[in-house]
């Protein structure tokens, strides 16, 4: 899988830009703030329908256009498809398959995969738990685009959930302490138990199918600390305490700890059980490594979760493409020559850097130049 072309109209700072590229390793060279992140991030924009630098749309638009165009034309297994993708701050966004318009955009999830490393990535490892949460649920939409559809249903959930327990905490606190009429709130614990279980059991899977990968990873960008091991921890059960197997059992344990928690609910007005609250723990050898890893350490981790996350998607048919967006600068010469030779046989690698000498021999490929919102070829 590799992407042919990309074109973007009003995306950040490019009025219009056309960039052709092929299999193998594409590096994108040009100072800061010249817009080399803004194409990767385009690519990325496509596979996963979210940036990985902002939360919202609106930035990505060009300061006083309408909208943005990010249209890309993707190439698997000798055939293509082309994704049009149109951001509408405020509005609902479009998109089209092969000039076809979709009746939502999450149709097109699938079409592209990618895997892409940042410096922003450093907070997998020293952020708080909602980061590596987003870790895992964007790789599962990767693997499985219809786990989106089950994200968006936890989360109107768990919205609709919030909502009722907070009413109720203010009539809890009116009454004395005696509880409110939960009628209606038991209702939408069974939605968020079925919801809930679904996306917990496919994050177990996921957690106990990375782990040796991201042990292996780690191994062989670093000789310092280890080995890395990444285990899933629920809210739903006491530490320490094994979740069952199968889901219809996932869910009576969801519904039986929300029962538990239900005074510190009503006291606190918020869902404090289910995959919203869970965390994926992180841990180098003995100790966990946020709060003990060193810089280098903590990047070797960061890299060995997404570098476990490509060999994922690979093993399930192709490669993804792999995004490294100004990687290099943050890593010591050793870092970066064991980092190229793991990824240099990929189908496509997309590399940004602010200085051409940042990136190793091993990744020696197609070259462009940035500069000012304009990309050409070296």
């Amino acid at each position: 899988m590799y992407v042919s072309h990309l074109q973007l109209a009003d995306f950040r700072s490019y009025t219009s830009a056309l960039v052709e590229m092929g299999p193998g390793v594409s590096v994108f060279v040009g100072a800061n703030g010249q817009g080399k992140t803004n194409l990767v991030e385009a690519v990325g924009y496509v596979a996963a329908l979210s940036s990985h630098r902002v939360s919202s749309d609106t930035p990505l638009v060009r300061q006083g256009a309408p909208r943005a165009i990010i249209r890309a034309k993707v190439v698997r297994d000798e055939r293509s498809m082309v994704v049009d993708l149109e951001l509408n701050p405020g509005r609902a966004n479009r998109a089209r398959l092969n000039q076809s318009p979709v009746g939502r955009p999450r149709e097109v999830l699938g079409v592209l995969r990618t895997v892409l490393f940042a410096p922003e990535d450093l907070a997998l490892v020293k952020g708080d738990p909602g980061e590596r949460r987003r870790f895992l649920d964007d790789l599962l939409v990767a693997r499985a685009p219809r786990m989106a559809g089950v994200r968006s249903d936890y989360d109107r959930v768990l919205k609709q959930r919030n909502a009722l327990l907070k009413s109720a905490s203010a009539q809890f606190f009116r009454r004395g302490g005696r509880e409110p009429d939960l009628s209606t709130l038991e209702v939408w614990d069974d939605h968020l138990a079925q919801t809930g279980a679904e996306l917990l059991a496919a994050r177990l899977d996921l957690v106990a199918a990375l782990r040796p990968l991201v042990a292996q990873a780690y191994a062989g960008l670093t000789d310092s600390g280890g080995p890395a091991v990444p285990t899933y921890r629920s809210s739903a059960v006491e530490e320490g305490t094994e979740l069952p197997a199968d889901r219809p059992q996932l869910v009576d344990t969801l519904r039986a700890a929300m029962a538990g928690a239900r005074e510190r609910e009503l006291q606190r007005g918020v869902s404090l059980v289910g995959p919203h609250r869970d965390e994926l723990l992180l841990s180098l050898g003995d100790l966990p490594a946020k709060g003990y890893a060193s810089q280098g350490e903590s990047w070797s981790y960061a890299l060995s979760l997404k570098l476990a996350a490509f060999e994922l998607l690979r093993a399930d048919g192709d490669d993804p493409v792999l995004i490294l967006d100004d990687v290099f600068a943050e890593l010591d010469s050793e870092r970066r020559r064991r980092l190229a030779e793991r990824v240099r046989d990929a189908e496509q690698v997309l590399v940004t850097a602010a200085v051409a000498d940042d990136i190793p021999q091993e990744l020696d490929g197609a070259r462009f130049g940035v500069r000012e919102g304009s990309v050409e070829s070296e």
